[in-house]
Formats: C-alpha cells, sequence, structure tokens
C-alpha cells in the first residue's frame, strides 16, 4: 500500500468512529421535541422535554467510566484494539435507538432500550475521542499536526451537518404523523449504515510509530493515579477548555433547534435550514485555521476565538430574540458556527499534544469526557431549566459565556510542544 493510501486510511479510520458518534448525538438532539412525545409522554411539553434531555445527559455518566476503561486500554492494547471494540459498540447502541418500540407500543419498556443505548453509547464514545485524535496526531507529519488533528472536527462538523439535513429531510418531507409512525428513525438508521463501513477500515490498521516507541522505552503500564498526579497542569488545561468546547458546541448547535421552536416560535423546519447554514460555516473554517495552527502555532488562535465569543454572544442571541426570523437565526449561526471552528481548528491536537505519547489516550479521555459529562451532555437540561427559573428566553448565552470565560482563564496555561512550525507561504 502506497504511503499516500496509507495516510488517507489513518485519516478515514481516525475520523469515521467520531463522526458516527457525533451524527447520533446531534440527531438525537435536534430530534429531541419528536422523541420526547414518543418515549416520555408526560402531563406538559415543559415535563417531557426534561425527560429528554436528561435521557440525553445520561449516557455521559458513562463516559468517565469508559474513559477510564477504553483510555487505558487503548495506551495498553494498542489504538487499533480500541478504536475497532469502541465503534463496534456505538454501532449497537445506535440500532438500539433506531429500532426501539415508542412508549405507546410496550409502555415503560420503551423509554428503558433508549436509556440503555445511551449508557452503551456513552461507555464507548469515552475512549472515542481520546484514541481517535491521539492515533490521527501521532499519525501526521510533524509539521501538519495541526491540520490533521483538525480533521477530527471536521468530521464532527460533517456528521452534525448530515444529522441536520436529516432532520430537515424528516420534518419537511413528511406529514406529522409519518414523523411519529416511523419517520424519526429514518435519520438513525442512515448513521447506522455508517457503523460496518467503520469497523472494516479500522480493522486493517497499523499502530503509529510514536506509540510503539513510547511503549517499548516505558514497558511498565502506569496506574489512573500516578497518570493524575504527574500531569495536573495538563488534565486540568484540557478539562477547562473542554468545557468551553462542549458548552458551546451543546447549546449553539445541538439545542438551537429546541430554543428556536421552543422560545422564538420558529418552525423546526427552518430552524435546521438555519443549523445547516451554520454548519456549512463551521465544516469550512475549522481547516483554515487547523492548518494556521501549523504556522503560527495554536495557542493565539485559541485565546482568539474565547474571546470572541464573549464579545458577540450575548449581543447575537438579544438581537434574534427581538427579531425572530429565519434569515435573523441563520446570520446568528453562522457568526457563531465560525467562531466556533476558528477553536475547533486547532484543538484536538492542542489538547492532544499536553500529554506524552504513552498516557496521551488516557489523560485526555479522562480530562475530556468528564468535562463533557458535566458541562456539555446536561447543556440542554440546564439552560431548559435556565429559562424557566430566570424568566430569561436569550439565559443559554449566559451558559455559554461562562464557559468561554473559564477556557480563556485554562489557555493561557497551554504549552505549545517544541515542534517545527511550517513557514506561512510567501506572496
Amino acid at each position: 500500500m502506497s504511503s499516500r493510501a496509507s495516510r488517507t486510511q489513518q485519516v478515514l479510520a481516525a475520523v469515521i468512529g467520531n463522526a458516527l458518534e457525533w451524527y447520533d448525538f446531534v440527531v438525537f438532539g435536534f430530534l429531541t421535541a419528536i422523541i420526547s412525545r414518543l418515549f416520555f409522554p408526560a402531563e406538559s411539553e415543559y415535563a417531557s422535554l426534561l425527560l429528554t434531555t436528561a435521557t440525553f445527559g445520561v449516557g455521559f455518566f458513562m463516559r468517565p467510566v469508559g474513559a477510564i476503561v477504553l483510555g487505558v486500554y487503548a495506551d495498553n492494547k494498542g489504538r487499533k484494539a480500541a478504536l475497532q471494540l469502541i465503534i463496534g459498540l456505538m454501532t449497537l447502541a445506535m440500532a438500539m435507538i433506531a429500532f426501539a418500540p415508542p412508549y405507546a407500543a410496550i409502555g415503560v419498556g420503551g423509554p428503558i432500550i433508549i436509556v440503555f443505548a445511551r449508557l452503551l453509547q456513552g461507555f464507548a464514545t469515552g475512549g472515542e475521542f481520546a484514541s481517535a485524535t491521539s492515533f490521527l496526531v501521532e499519525a501526521a507529519p510533524p509539521h501538519r499536526r495541526g491540520l490533521f488533528g483538525s480533521l477530527q472536527m471536521v468530521g464532527q462538523s460533517v456528521a452534525a451537518l448530515g444529522g441536520a439535513v436529516s432532520g430537515a429531510l424528516v420534518t419537511r418531507g413528511l406529514a406529522p404523523e409519518q414523523i411519529d409512525s416511523w419517520g424519526w428513525r429514518l435519520p438513525f438508521i442512515v448513521g447506522l449504515l455508517i457503523g460496518p463501513v467503520g469497523i472494516w477500515i479500522r480493522r486493517n490498521l497499523t499502530e503509529t510509530d510514536e506509540y510503539l516507541n513510547a511503549r517499548h522505552s516505558t514497558g511498565a503500564r502506569i496506574s489512573t493515579a500516578a497518570l493524575l498526579a504527574g500531569h495536573l497542569r495538563s488534565v486540568f488545561v484540557t478539562f477547562g477548555l473542554v468545557i468551553s468546547g462542549t458548552i458551546t458546541y451543546y447549546v449553539v448547535l445541538v439545542y438551537m433547534p429546541t430554543f428556536a421552536k421552543t422560545q422564538l416560535h420558529i418552525p423546526l423546519t427552518d430552524a435546521f435550514i438555519a443549523q445547516v447554514i451554520g454548519l456549512l460555516c463551521l465544516t469550512a473554517v475549522i481547516p483554515v485555521f487547523g492548518w494556521l495552527s501549523d504556522h503560527i502555532g495554536f495557542k493565539p488562535i485559541i485565546i482568539a476565538a474565547l474571546f470572541g465569543y464573549l464579545v458577540f454572544l450575548y449581543p447575537l442571541f438579544s438581537w434574534v430574540y427581538a427579531n425572530p426570523t429565519l434569515t435573523n437565526l441563520s446570520i446568528m449561526q453562522a457568526c457563531l458556527c465560525s467562531m466556533i471552528g476558528v477553536l475547533f481548528g486547532p484543538i484536538s491536537t492542542a489538547l492532544a499534544e499536553q500529554f506524552s505519547a504513552g498516557v496521551r489516550s488516557t489523560g485526555l479521555a479522562i480530562a475530556y469526557n468528564f468535562a463533557v459529562m458535566i458541562f456539555g451532555g446536561f447543556a440542554q437540561f440546564f439552560v431548559t431549566w435556565l429559562i424557566k427559573v430566570t424568566g430569561s428566553p436569550i439565559a443559554p448565552a449566559y451558559y455559554v459565556m461562562a464557559g468561554a470565560l473559564v477556557g480563556l482563564v485554562a489557555s493561557l496555561f497551554l504549552v505549545q510542544p517544541p515542534r517545527q512550525l511550517a513557514p506561512l507561504p510567501s506572496r
């Protein structure tokens, strides 16, 4: 196999599982209003939404468990073995959601299946980002790690775009009774087709040289407690940056269709159109700033992106709430998603490079998944509750701004490893 073909396979292997994870998560989030009616009927729309958003978040309880188990597994048994196991579990979880009978068919058994599938998926995805990112960054040429790492986030945004398109097609192309009967399953079934492809691709991988060299030089396994004690700065920096990234992603992208429908009173079909526009901007911006980080470093880009959140979030949310139209929502999503793209371009590589290769999957997985569990998984629940308690429809903006402030502090302690940066092209 040629070097170019091998590198393409490495990129696909690292990206496809993470994309599958995010596709399923995003589809579930986008279809919250529909799933709440079918699986969690309650005395009010608010109570039904809370039950569904809590179910969305419950899978995140298993992420730290998966992070420790699968992170240690990846650092000791290899990236390839972990990536194969993870995508198999993720495919099984998606199949359970796709074919789960609703509450009306089997009563409480329907929501139990959904909750169990979310727990299984949470366990699997607890190791996915760290293992796949470690593999992708280690497989990259030294002066292209920023660009290669950004492809992980490109995979996420393409998956989210696929979820938004699927949601838009289903809600626009089917009658309400068709959606409730079988249409809501179609996006999950489409995502389910990705699983066998990912399993096949990951079967033929080889371990990265950096990982093999690290295993050869260290030999003995390192305990989780020893890892945390020896890498406190790396863990806390990663934790802080992931807080900002995950809050922004889950509020601005995953929660926005629900926000548009319940607070702005914009039809769900229009909300999905705005999401598609925003995600197109996100997908285009990410690799540009991943590439730029190989030339100027990742730290200044991350700081600039988080500062942009603090400056523009509240004005944009206030403007759209005062003028709730599809055009204005699309403009806001394009602006916010572009800022997210600036942050996401270098962030995967920046986080991976805070740890040495021998402990990278474990360290990154623990810090990443605890942050995602606490601040991302329950983001929809928190903002739904905040809107109700405060009476402020734009309460989601405050939550995102608080996360951006935490990330900005953490970014000041980022360490740029002594690798050669590529020169900017001259005119």
